[in-house]
């Protein structure tokens, strides 16, 4: 199932909505910020719980 995770965006700084599925646990993916349009790195974890934990970088560093 996905869940709504919030994350400020590295580039911009504004809160964006994206939408992890939880079956990828340990991926890393790309997705465009929906304000600036610049591409965040997000690496998603599962938590214990089940529940998606999103951590988002430039795609620059």
């Amino acid at each position: 199932m996905l869940s709504e995770v919030f994350i400020q965006c590295p580039y911009c700084g504004e809160t964006i909505t994206v939408f992890p599925d939880p079956s990828l646990d340990g991926q890393n993916y790309i997705e465009d910020c929906t304000v600036c349009c610049r591409p965040i790195e997000l690496h998603l974890s599962v938590d214990g719980d089940g529940d998606a934990l999103v951590t988002a970088r430039r795609d620059d560093d």
